[in-house]
């Protein structure tokens, strides 16, 4: 593979020296290889507009050069995984990457490696500290920003010593940069979420007044960052937290539910009045209002907050997909027959859900895309089929990629095959059953009928959820 990556490079200089006139304009190359493909292709975005789709060749290889560049951060997509890129003009980037471990695999080599090495080392590393952030904040609020104060000290050092090190341009350094504060930001907001205690209220009026005075020089309508990740989870972190003050304004209930319709409302407004940028506002309106249909059991609630987002949302395919998942989600209420959706089982035989359900069930769901998710689910199933020898635990994988390629997953992690299926029609059956998040579960009694249409097997309240089902 070094190889290969070095006769590359040197074909790219040679290019780049072949004709000079074309060295005065703006184009990048990339390309890379992509180990374990779940596809045979990589979609190359921009501002989320596909710029290309690419073929991989015989040996999951490509390499495509851009041209008329415009400077920025791109995206790429290979199934349901995606990872940024900052591309300048003569750039020559190319990567390595292996599915089964998407982003900590990801190797960047050639010109304008440097600066995506560091931009992606700071994405896993942040991963890593947010976790730790979380525990911070059941600190007071002084030492918390003492603590959380002291973290981005050391990123700002991490950062002048690598432009010592390195030459970088005004670009980089300003993305850099926003990534350092964007997190900083990220950790206040955060913080009376996650500090213990259900009075919302009163640990706002506990923050010093300074907490967050940076608020006042915030773009909530920055171009430059508007499909960048630390930036939209900034924003969706901010919101939720300035909306929460004025909850609390209104509201009589000093214990804080992040799925009251009220509140959600209330976001749902004050991102409409203080974005105008299209783009930006669309996302947060449609993550927002995804997320609280996808977890929300009250059908009536569902249709108040959907009426709510498409009185503010200008994105027609978006708004006509929010339609379509909250009627699939309103459909599978509680009580009602679980559709009869065909499936394939491991043996290639048709089969109707219905036909394999007569015993209290748990459906659960994978895709070769979330690879952990894959290995820890099943996993955590068969723990669960030990201690609850009652219940039916039926796991869909929900790809179009056929059934050998499900079973060889399963052989290759040594999970049975036993009550492992595919769907016959994934696309309509993945619409049909409102599959959001990946990590959703059904249960459903011995009559067919839905006890729960949106749980999670990790959750803490889950296995109280199965001993209600065998009890009934």
């Amino acid at each position: 593979m070094k190889l290969y990556f070095s006769i590359i490079l040197t074909l790219l200089t040679l290019l780049g020296c072949k004709n000079k006139s074309e060295a005065e304009y703006n184009y990048a190359y990339i390309g890379g290889e992509i180990i374990n493909p779940t596809a045979n292709y990589v979609v190359l975005l921009k501002l989320e507009e596909t710029i290309d789709t690419i073929k991989l060749d015989n040996r999951n290889r490509f390499l495509y050069k851009i041209h008329d560049l415009e400077e920025g951060l791109y995206s790429f997509r290979h199934g349901y995984e995606y990872q940024m890129i900052l591309l300048e003009p003569k750039d020559s980037v190319l990567f390595r990457l292996n599915t089964l471990d998407f982003d900590e695999s990801l190797v960047f080599t050639g010109k304008g490696a440097k600066k995506n090495n560091y931009l992606i080392n700071e994405f896993l590393e942040n991963e890593i500290e947010e976790k730790h952030i979380f525990k911070l904040c059941q600190l007071t609020p002084m030492v918390y920003q003492n603590h959380i104060d002291s973290l981005k000290t050391l990123k700002v050092k991490k950062f002048e010593t690598f432009k010592k090190k390195y030459e970088t341009s005004p670009l980089f350094e300003k993305i850099a940069r926003a990534n350092i504060d964007y997190d900083y930001y990220s950790s206040k907001e955060v913080y009376p979420f996650v500090h213990y205690g259900k009075n919302k209220g009163d640990i706002l009026k506990s923050l010093p007044e300074d907490f967050y005075s940076y608020r006042k020089d915030i773009n909530y309508n920055d171009d430059l960052s508007i499909h960048y990740y630390k930036y939209n989870k900034f924003l969706k972190y901010t919101f939720s937290n300035i909306s929460l003050k004025e909850h609390y304004v209104h509201s009589k209930n000093k214990h804080f539910n992040r799925y009251s319709l009220c509140y959600n409302l209330d976001k749902l407004k004050l991102i409409d009045s203080l974005v105008t940028n299209t783009s930006i506002k669309d996302g947060l309106l449609y993550d927002l209002t995804m997320n609280y249909v996808s977890k929300n059991k009250h059908v009536e609630n569902n249709n108040i907050v959907l009426k709510s987002y498409l009185s503010k949302a200008k994105d027609e395919k978006r708004k006509q997909k929010m339609i379509s998942f909250t009627n699939s989600l309103n459909a599978l209420k509680i009580g009602s027959n679980i559709p009869n959706i065909a499936l394939v089982n491991h043996e290639n035989a048709e089969v109707d859900i219905g036909t394999i359900i007569d015993a209290p069930t748990v459906i659960s769901f994978w895709s070769h895309t979330y690879h952990e998710h894959f290995k820890d689910s099943h996993k955590e199933i068969k723990k669960l089929k030990v201690k609850y020898p009652e219940v039916v635990f039926i796991t869909i994988n929900i790809d179009d990629y056929g059934l050998e390629k499900s079973k060889k997953s399963l052989k290759r992690n040594k999970f049975s095959c036993h009550n492992e299926y595919i769907f016959k029609n994934p696309k309509e059956a993945t619409k049909t059953l409102a599959i959001h998040p990946m990590t959703k579960a059904i249960i459903v009694d011995q009559d067919k009928k839905i006890v729960n249409n949106n749980t999670n097997i990790f959750s803490v309240k889950f296995e109280k959820q199965l001993l209600g089902l065998i009890n009934q």
